[in-house]
């Protein structure tokens, strides 16, 4: 395993290793004394502030956060699953807010998870756990309604796998969530959102309600990007969650209901047999 650092302005180094998806670099923000971005063969996957792990820089992060804190519930600690560890950035961010929830995190780079625990460390007293597995297999050795919330991230360097677009992947993902649970998806697609619209209309075979959050261009279909696909057998917190996104730092829109169902656009729902990889971005996206 190769590993290399290297100096910058300040008095922090970033670290670069070879882990199983690539060569992953951990940055140091300058501004941000014990902030750092995690990146996979260039593509930033995550950014973690170790001082304050509430604090959320990317968009697509500060979208399913908005989303977490309103869909877990309240009077009670919450039981999250995350498929895809990245630098842990959404897990920390909920044991900062709910610090009695418990957390697992799934993440198939077992030199990823390492390199992570050791150069950004967990909080020895957050209720999180790592299990270095597939996120699909991960997921089947769930318990049945385990789950209040779980969030999907999973990217093989700046792709997700197949197997896990499917419809017998997300029913799955039902299996493991409480009956008013939620499911959160980073997705990543650009023009002409084929691969967006047929994730949607898969979610729309496993959950009854659905919500999507993206920037308006991405939407649009005029840039690559993320969106946050919600689902859930209960109403979604729409309203709220659109005020969120809108007065963001990073504002965005959400849509849902007809408005939704109309951008789906008659696409068809994904199965194991037709299942492909998400779009990767087009060259000079993280130039």
């Amino acid at each position: 395993m190769a590993k290399k650092t290297r100096r910058t302005r300040d008095t922090a180094e970033s670290v670069a290793e070879t882990v199983a998806g690539g060569l992953a670099e951990l940055r140091p923000d300058r501004e941000r004394p014990r902030a750092w971005t995690l990146l996979i063969d260039g593509a930033p996957q995550s950014y973690v502030d170790l001082e304050d792990p509430a604090h959320l820089s990317f968009a697509y992060q500060r979208r399913i956060g908005h989303a977490a804190d309103l869909v877990m519930p309240q009077d009670r600690p919450p039981q999250v699953v995350h498929l895809g560890g990245g630098a842990f950035t959404l897990a920390r961010y909920i044991a900062a807010s709910r610090p009695r929830a418990t957390q697992q995190i799934v993440e198939s780079d077992a030199a990823l998870v390492q390199l992570v625990r050791r150069e950004l460390p967990l909080d020895p007293n957050a209720r999180i756990r790592v299990r270095s597995a597939d996120a699909r297999a991960g997921l089947a050795k769930l318990p049945d309604g385990w789950a209040d919330l779980l969030i999907a991230d999973v990217f093989d360097g700046a792709r997700t796998p197949a197997h896990l677009t499917s419809a017998e992947f997300l029913a799955d993902v039902r299996r493991v969530l409480r009956p008013d649970g939620c499911y959160a998806a980073n997705l990543a697609d650009g023009p002409p959102l084929a691969h967006l619209r047929g994730q949607i209309a898969t979610a729309a075979t496993v959950f009854p309600h659905l919500a999507l959050a993206a920037d308006p261009a991405v939407l649009r279909g005029r840039r690559f990007g993320n969106a946050v696909l919600l689902g859930s057998a209960r109403e979604l917190p729409v309203t709220e969650l659109t005020r969120r996104v809108a007065t963001d730092p990073h504002p965005g829109r959400v849509e849902h209901g007809r408005a939704l169902a109309d951008f789906t656009g008659g696409a068809a729902p994904v199965t194991d047999v037709k299942a492909k990889a998400s779009p990767a971005p087009p060259p000079g996206t993280f130039d």
